[in-house]
């Protein structure tokens, strides 16, 4: 109802009180989010006078003093009734009645909104989309990837504020988290916090040490797990030593996911790779930060793992396993869910705009990723040709489509207006 009176979408311009009043809507008011009646500054011609002031929405007139807005002053302001359904009069704490109106949406508009929100299938405007023009759904995807990219880098903030503005902590938190690669991403930010980098820089002269430091704090070094494997005992003995020393905790070793996983990208690996990068001296971020173009933020992360890690997935049996911890697509995932935010969130607090530029044209030039997501949207007529627009439709479907949340999308809105205009 308040979409319907805000967006102007209700069956007839003319309309009349319960009291047979005509009623003329100038200006529909401002959508009040906080306590108080629902518009704000409204402007309404009731019977040729003008009206200026608030506008309270109830799906039943009785609700009014069911809510106790007959003993609330901060309702006397109200000059129109707005219901769904006329079961009582209403009136100010003084006895004075308030004008009424049900408000009538058009059947049409009704219709299209029922559809949205009950459909079964998962983008329920699929076959719609074609009624749009491309210049309007241009300018909801460019407004789109933006949104993705400040809520991404709101949480790098959140990481900066958290670590005392210390950009190499919220760069190893990022770069932890996202080598879960969607399945494993809480596991292992969880194991970032638990071996935090104050404590392993105090021995990043050694890889062993490191090694050990994160794989026991992983909660992956149980001596009795592979009593053949000589390198894993080493590692047990080394975690034994750190763990006595700094009073360590390990995560429970069940968090990690394995199910339907590649072996190449076991979790295992991931930690070594986060190892090779401690290992001399953590100093991600200035790297990043210092990359003069794509080609170099990708050497970064080109990361060839050695010894033990040569040749194995996992503890235990050796495998024809590559050296590289990270294929090209990986590094693009890198790339887009780290460095990116890295570079907005790191332009917010320095007031840089070159550096949100940066992070806009580093989505722009890596190629978008192919996930069903995108491939929805793509089937249903919407061109995906960067990892900007790719980020843009997956945030479309996050935050918009699962959560049927049609009304704020600005092609569900268009769809629906569409609908309500017709006669």
């Amino acid at each position: 109802m308040q979409y319907i009176w805000a967006n102007k979408l209700y069956l007839s311009e003319d309309m009349v009180t319960n009291d047979g009043r005509r009623v003329r809507v100038i200006d529909p008011g401002r959508l009040n989010t906080d306590a108080g009646p629902d518009f704000f500054n409204a402007k309404v011609e009731i019977d040729g006078e003008m009206w200026a002031g608030n506008v309270e929405m109830h799906v039943r007139a009785s609700d009014w003093r069911r809510h106790n807005h007959h003993l609330d002053r901060a309702y006397d302001s109200v000059i129109l009734h707005v219901v769904e359904k006329d079961d009582a009069p209403v009136y100010r704490t003084d006895g004075q009645r308030i004008p009424q109106l049900v408000l009538q949406p058009n059947p049409q508009f009704n219709e299209s909104y029922a559809q949205l929100m009950n459909a079964t299938n998962e983008l329920p405007c699929a076959d719609k989309i074609a009624q749009i023009p491309k210049l309007f759904i241009t300018e909801w995807v460019e407004s789109l990837a933006f949104e993705r990219l400040q809520s991404k880098a709101d949480r790098m903030l959140e990481l900066y504020d958290a670590f005392s503005g210390s950009w190499e902590d919220v760069c190893y938190v990022a770069l932890a988290r996202n080598l879960g690669f969607g399945i494993n991403n809480d596991a292992f930010e969880r194991l970032a916090r638990r071996a935090p980098l104050r404590l392993m820089q105090k021995h990043s002269d050694s890889l062993l040490q490191i090694e050990a430091f994160l794989f026991g704090q992983a909660g992956m070094l149980y001596p009795d797990a592979h009593p053949e494997d000589a390198y894993f005992q080493q590692l047990c003995s080394e975690y034994a030593f750190l763990a006595n020393k700094f009073q360590l905790q390990p995560l429970e070793s069940h968090g990690w996911k394995m199910f339907r996983i590649r072996p190449q990208n076991f979790p295992h690996r991931r930690i070594a790779m986060l190892a090779q990068f401690v290992y001399g001296g953590f100093n991600l971020m200035s790297r990043i930060i210092d990359a003069p173009d794509e080609k170099a933020l990708r050497e970064i992360f080109q990361v060839n793992l050695t010894g033990y890690w040569a040749n194995h997935f996992s503890f235990g049996k050796p495998s024809d396993s590559e050296s590289r911890a990270l294929g090209n697509r990986s590094i693009d995932i890198v790339l887009i869910n780290t460095v990116a935010p890295l570079f907005y969130a790191r332009s917010e607090v320095l007031h840089d705009s070159r550096l949100a530029d940066k992070a806009v044209s580093l989505l722009q030039d890596l190629k978008p990723e192919t996930c069903s997501i995108v491939g929805q949207f793509t089937f249903a007529g919407i061109k995906c040709p960067d990892a900007l627009t790719s980020q843009a439709l997956i945030q479309l479907r996050r935050e918009y489509c699962e959560k049927r949340k049609c009304l704020y999308c600005r092609i569900g809105h268009r769809l629906l207006s569409i609908a309500a205009q017709k006669r």
